[in-house]
């Protein structure tokens, strides 16, 4: 059985040779908590299993015969898990030595928390951190078109989010969820979605934990800094894979967590978008029409999905609502819960 403050890291690498060291060491030089660390690879011809090799001492590692995709190795690794939090992380990122510690605390501000983000700062490939330092993620947050996006993304870190706060959701590239939410808002034995592949299946996590009633809080406290490849100005310089990938996920997450009224308040909106897309596909991104083509031979899969999610919801129409807008939504944390977890970290430092 999981015990408290037991938090299982799980990574996911895929020809991660170039970050995959520096971040289990990162990993593993963490202060606080007791932690386990289960890597999957999927299937790497760079050089990354034979890095991993060294650290099977201290790690639980997977090595995958093939490359099964982001979603499906991280459900690997939660299964095998057994930490009472789960904090999945990218191959390139790095974290802070008090970063575990810091989410822990603020995931026991309220029971109803079932995932944190921390403080994301943006790293070059060649582990920059630039000067001055620039904000990569403050948790996630989705627009009137359906676009996720992440908070504060490329902004100079000049005192901004310098407070906890309710957000929509964590990116996956260093998130902690509370094993509770994990089994609950779980589709039979899926966490992430395996027909996402890799690429949105944070959000689709995030937007089915607050269809169910939980919440997700950032803290400025836990900090670490992350090498995105994907940004919403580089798509032209992506693998095609990953951009039908986008494409394909971006209609499936609809698909199974959107609701009417949602989709009536944005309906225009959410048109325009799907007008832009469309068009993109057709005129220059020929690749990414085959998402469409998924979509249809899988309708039924996603279908029973979206009727499981639905039979769980737990939230009013206006509560998701107020989630949606083109600027950043925040909700403040209460004093008094604040105040509680001061006081119960206090007492036990005393």
């Amino acid at each position: 059985m999981p015990s408290n403050d037991f938090v299982s890291v799980t990574i996911v690498t895929f020809n991660s040779g170039r970050y995959i060291k520096r971040c289990l060491q990162s990993v593993l030089g963490q202060k606080g908590p007791e932690i386990e660390v289960i890597v999957i690879d999927n299937n790497s011809t760079d050089g990354t299993r034979d890095i991993l090799e060294q650290y099977e001492d201290r790690c639980l590692i997977v090595y995958n015969s093939r490359n099964a995709g982001f979603a499906a190795a991280q459900n690997q690794a939660i299964e095998r898990a057994r930490g009472n939090w789960i904090l999945t992380l990218n191959p390139d990122v790095l974290l802070m030595p008090y970063f575990i510690q810091a989410l822990l605390e603020a995931g026991r501000l309220d029971p109803r928390i079932g995932s944190v983000s921390g403080k994301l700062l943006v790293m070059s490939p060649d582990f920059d951190i630039g000067e001055p330092p620039r904000v990569d993620s403050t948790g996630i947050y989705f627009t009137p078109m359906l676009r996720h996006l992440d908070r504060g993304s490329r902004e100079i870190d000049n005192g901004h989010y310098l407070k906890r706060e309710y957000v929509f959701g964590a990116t996956a590239a260093a998130a902690l969820y509370r094993r509770e939410m994990i089994d609950d808002v779980s589709l039979g034995s899926e966490f992430f979605d395996p027909d996402f592949f890799v690429y949105r299946e944070d959000a689709d996590v995030a937007w089915r934990a607050q269809l169910m009633g939980w919440r997700c809080l950032y803290t400025p406290y836990a900090r670490g800094y992350h090498v995105r490849a994907v940004l919403p100005g580089n798509r032209r310089a992506l693998p095609k894979e990953i951009n039908m990938h986008s494409v394909k996920n971006r209609f499936l997450m609809r698909l199974k967590n959107m609701t009417g009224d949602l989709y009536r308040r944005n309906f225009w909106s959410i048109t325009l978008r799907d007008m832009i897309v469309l068009s993109c596909c057709a005129i220059y991104e020929f690749y990414s029409l085959k998402a469409f083509w998924y979509l249809a031979r899988n309708w039924r899969r996603a279908m029973e999905k979206r009727r499981l999610i639905m039979s769980k919801r737990r939230v009013s129409d206006e509560y998701m609502a107020g989630w949606f807008h083109y600027s950043p939504v925040s909700r403040p944390v209460p004093k008094k819960s604040t105040a509680a977890a001061l006081a119960r970290a206090q007492a036990a430092q005393g």
